[in-house]
């Protein structure tokens, strides 16, 4: 572990951010020119449960929808494909902080906090939108037909994955605070139940108004 002044710990962040910052715009460049594509991929599953509704269909409500959810979807896909690359820059910021040991212990942990995010977001697309769309579309009254905004669904699996990804981490950190003595089982026993319950309000908060989306992503 390196002894370093505020004001270098400082500089090391900034540099840090701006390299972050430059991945990103890269990757919002790349994924904004491939952004048809990528909306594609997004909107298979819903589009496979549409199929089995009669008229259902996504519709653009706007002029300027179709720009709009290309940005929306650029952004949030910048977000995802770059994280090999934006793990690294945090990786490499906090590693000088740490002894040797604990960098040779932490170290796997990045990469597990890499693979657990690609899974959260594979959760998300090939669990969770399935069987989300399915419950929905024949939750309620029949013989209504759905019409789904391009923009707002688009906006919303995004950061769903986006959010899912980073909700997988959360093994991840704990085996890490454990290591580093910050938490033990027997504080996480005594706050399960208000843990659960935070996580429950949280789900509600990411998820639209119905219960099924939010279980899934509470669990």
């Amino acid at each position: 572990m390196r002894e370093m002044p505020l004001t270098q710990h400082l500089e090391e962040l900034r540099k840090a951010i701006i390299r972050i910052l430059f991945i990103l715009l890269f990757s919002f460049v790349l994924c904004y020119t491939f952004g048809e594509t990528i909306a594609e991929i997004l909107l298979a599953p819903l589009r496979e449960a549409l199929d089995h509704e009669e008229g259902g269909r996504v519709v653009y409500l706007g002029i300027l929808d179709k720009v709009l959810s290309q940005l929306q979807v650029a952004f949030w896909a910048s977000l995802l494909l770059a994280a090999p690359l934006w793990f690294r820059e945090v990786w490499h910021f906090v590693r000088p902080g740490l002894y040797a040991h604990e960098a040779r212990v932490i170290g796997p942990f990045i990469f597990l906090g890499f693979i657990l995010f690609c899974l959260g977001v594979l959760f998300g697309y090939y669990l969770v939108f399935p069987l989300t769309f399915q419950t929905l579309l024949n939750f309620g009254v029949e013989d209504v037909t759905a019409t789904i905004s391009l923009k707002d669904y688009l906006a919303l699996s995004s950061r769903i994955l986006f959010f899912l990804g980073l909700v997988f981490q959360v093994p991840n950190v704990l085996l890490i605070l454990g290591f580093m003595g910050l938490v033990t089982d027997v504080g996480l026993r005594e706050k399960r139940r208000t843990v659960f319950v935070a996580l429950a309000v949280f789900s509600a908060m990411l998820t639209p108004p119905d219960p099924y989306t939010m279980m899934g992503l509470w669990i």
